[in-house]
């Protein structure tokens, strides 16, 4: 079965929400290691990294943890200063992640701008190889962290809502190896793919197969969304609860070809510290599971 788990808040120190995702139960973690609105941010330091390092293991799904990149990068940007400060940040939050032994990083692929998708995908491109390249010399652990391109709603000039778009990436980039990419269910069917139906899941997928591969793929998002199918918008909701609804998701958990991938939530929180919440979409999930195994809960 998947591994299943949630973005969690990092208040009170990053190996708190190592602390919180293990008290709901959760199998895999995403987390933000810095402020995402923030260009500048201090390193990692030794303590932080041991604390985090020895909650992880405690917690035993260390394979399963994830950082999501700073929301002000935009590494397909026409303009020069935020294009320099967007590599900087992304070699920062590599070196992080090698400090941290976390060995997945979401990275969204920017927006082009008003410039055109092909000259934004070669910015995008170039400035990505260039900040794994500066992460090197910052911390040599960052070679074992995979960077996931995650798909988006494509909203405006958003590149990245076309899986041609993340495979030209992935083909032209002098680090191929080193990328992965990480399905977002809330943006994929805003970008007008439908999940609903056998047939649209299996297009869905054979779209992947026939352009990055489904080898490619390292990470699962999985989201409800409030908005229609191909609007464009990125609204994320509980689990049953949005447009896309629970069939798709029984598809998706219950697909012999994605058993082993950690699959995360980034529904919406609440009030308090939303581990309810989570707590009520995991649930969900677990249900799914069952019931397709025969085992109705009560």
């Amino acid at each position: 079965m998947p591994f299943l788990g949630a973005h969690m808040s990092v208040s009170g120190g990053l190996h708190k929400a190592v602390e919180r995702i293990s008290a709901i139960g959760g199998q895999a973690l995403q987390v933000f290691t810095r402020n995402q609105r923030q260009w500048k941010a201090a390193p990692v330091t030794d303590h932080e990294a041991e604390a985090f390092r020895q909650a992880v293991q405690a917690w035993g799904y260390g394979r399963n943890v994830s950082s999501h990149d700073s929301y002000l990068i935009n590494l397909a940007s026409p303009q020069p200063e935020i294009a320099d400060k967007s590599r900087a940040a992304l070699a920062e939050e590599l070196a992080r992640c090698g400090k941290l032994g976390i060995p997945l990083l979401v990275l969204h692929p920017g927006a082009h701008l008003g410039t055109g998708v092909a000259d934004g995908l070669a910015r995008l491109t170039e400035n990505l190889d260039a900040a794994l390249e500066q992460a090197a010399s910052l911390n040599k652990d960052t070679e074992s962290v995979t960077v996931l391109l995650e798909n988006t709603a494509g909203q405006g000039s958003s590149l990245g809502s076309s899986f041609e778009e993340l495979a030209e990436v992935m083909t032209c980039s002098r680090h191929s190896a080193r990328l992965g990419v990480c399905l977002d269910t809330c943006h994929a069917f805003a970008a007008g793919f439908d999940l609903r139906t056998d047939e649209g899941y299996a297009a869905t997928f054979a779209a992947i197969a026939g352009t990055f591969g489904l080898e490619r793929l390292r990470l699962f998002h999985v989201n409800d969304a409030k908005t229609s199918l191909g609007s464009r918008v990125d609204r994320h909701e509980h689990i049953g609860q949005g447009n896309i609804g629970l069939e798709a998701f029984r598809r998706l958990l219950n697909d012999a070809r994605f058993v082993n991938l950690p699959m995360v939530l980034e529904t919406p929180k609440g009030s308090g510290d939303g581990l309810e919440q989570d707590r009520v979409n995991l649930e969900t999930l677990h249900n799914l599971l069952e019931q397709a195994a025969g085992h109705v809960s009560p």
